[in-house]
């Protein structure tokens, strides 16, 4: 990465993503992991908040998911893997230390596709399985408390770490990694990566070097940012920052720092750790764990289709732009809607356009101005494709496609149900559209005169004088010939 600024040094990045595994219970407890709702310290037991001569018990759907996460991402399954115990002091960790894997984690050596440019494989380090720490509560002095509260619901809570390669060379690409990154383990169903929720968080490790230097350099790691907004801006300043450290001789010193959204700054908070800091250790009272043959094989098979794919039957399919095949196959919610509205057709193929332009534009963007997910739409796939096999008919203008996809989504009634009532049935009837088509001629003499003299785009001025007399039902199609019939005559 370079800019006008800073030619001839280069970004390099490496991200490390947490992500919250979709189990109902935490990792070594039968307590709920993140219940809905749940008042501070009410998903807790003996076991997740360290008590004395308490033991952990293994989460096997938290592995299954993990499994189900590494090979979704191409990671090769150790055999047999180890949890360590790893050692720190801070307040939300009630143990004292966090169960982790460290030298032997249970995948590594992955990869991962980014559009770029230039499109290429990202490649993964590793994945390792561990349990979250609590939650620190600060500054809450608005709601009449001092200092800091502590609520451990989310101690225990299943994470796994995807530790990427420093491979990236921009905030661009930081970005797309993660939007590609989370739409695999969404699809997997290895989590629902909802980053309001903290489902997935992000540190990133930002150095920079000489344009064409193959060594790395030292190294910052930005914590914790829970947006892909806050990785891409703070990738950004850190390659501003340490480019200007270097230009003037100085040296970018091994650390980790914050980011601050509000200035749009990072911040120093402390001397990075090294992993001899943590003091690792043998966790003494779990067994090593086994990635079964069976297992492994049982999850490849289960494992659904995954973005890529799903972006490549789009276009070959169907046709579809690259574009609308990358945001139909964004979400994995998203891509099923489609799929779902496309059944309804015998022919698809013909659907497929019309019906991915109506979702993609008109339904997001009432969705996202109400901010509202695919899931919550009023507007069904059934009832989406309903629109769209009457436009298909004719019975349907564009116009009017969009005006009863706008009152469906208001009003939660049947598309076919809202055409009637409304009479928003387009008008084919030629002598109909003859006597609009005369009107708008008298009415519109110039134009009438330039499409004779061969300006061809006159012809818009009178087909919307049609469209106006209509109330949008007229047939664009029809109108658009039975102009040139009268113009030529």
């Amino acid at each position: 990465m370079t800019d006008g600024a800073g030619a001839g040094f280069e970004v390099v990045v490496g991200l490390e993503v947490h992500c919250q595994l979709a189990t109902a219970s935490k990792l070594f407890c039968p307590c709920p992991a993140f219940p809905s709702g749940a008042a501070p310290n009410s998903s807790v037991c003996p076991v997740c908040t360290g008590q004395p001569g308490t033991l952990p018990v293994l989460n096997a759907r938290a592995v299954e998911l993990a499994f189900k996460a590494a090979l979704a991402l191409g990671c090769r399954l150790r055999e047999v893997s180890v949890f360590s115990r790893k050692n720190y002091f801070y307040p939300d960790l009630p143990k004292g230390y966090q169960i982790s894997q460290f030298d032997e984690p249970f995948s590594e050596k992955g990869g991962l596709e980014i559009e770029g440019p230039p499109a290429r494989r990202v490649g993964i380090q590793r994945i390792h399985l561990e349990e979250d720490a609590g939650k620190l509560l600060h500054d809450l002095g608005g709601a009449g408390l001092d200092g800091t509260l502590i609520d451990l619901n989310r101690s225990g809570v299943p994470l796994i770490e995807i530790v990427s390669e420093p491979d990236l060379r921009s905030a661009d690409e930081a970005w797309q990694y993660l939007t590609a990154l989370k739409g695999v383990l969404q699809y997997s169903g290895a989590s629902n990566c909802d980053m309001e929720k903290g489902e997935m968080r992000c540190d990133a490790n930002v150095s920079v070097r000489r344009a064409g230097a193959t060594g790395l350099g030292t190294r910052a790691e930005v914590k914790n940012m829970n947006s892909f907004r806050a990785v891409k801006e703070a990738v950004a300043y850190e390659f501003r920052r340490q480019r200007e450290v270097v230009a003037s001789g100085g040296k970018v010193l091994l650390e980790t720092r914050q980011w601050d959204a509000a200035r749009g700054v990072t911040e120093a908070m402390r001397s990075k750790e090294e992993a001899h800091d943590y003091r690792y250790l043998p966790e003494p009272d779990l067994v090593p764990l086994t990635a079964r043959p069976a297992l492994v094989e049982s999850l490849r098979k289960s494992l659904p289709e995954l973005p890529a794919a799903r972006r490549a039957r789009y276009a070959a399919s169907f046709a579809l732009s690259d574009y609308d095949a990358a945001i139909l196959s964004s979400e994995k919610a998203l891509g099923d809607y489609f799929d779902e509205g496309l059944r309804a057709f015998s022919e698809p193929a013909k659907a497929a356009k019309p019906l991915a332009n109506l979702l993609t534009t008109d339904l997001l963007g009432k969705l996202n101005a109400d901010k509202k997910g695919i899931e919550r739409s009023p507007v069904t796939a059934e009832m989406l494709a309903s629109i769209v096999g009457m436009s298909l008919s004719g019975r349907l203008s564009t116009k009017l496609a969009k005006e009863v996809l706008a009152k469906s989504y208001d009003s939660g009634k049947d598309p076919a149900s809202l055409v009637d009532e409304l009479g928003l049935v387009q008008v084919t009837d030629e002598a109909q559209l003859m006597t609009w088509v005369d009107a708008a001629l008298s009415a519109n003499p110039k134009a009438a005169s330039d499409l004779r003299g061969g300006k061809a785009a006159a012809i818009g001025a009178l087909v919307g004088s049609v469209m106006k007399q209509s109330k949008g039902k007229a047939n664009p199609e029809t109108v658009n010939r039975l102009i040139q019939e009268r113009i030529h005559a």
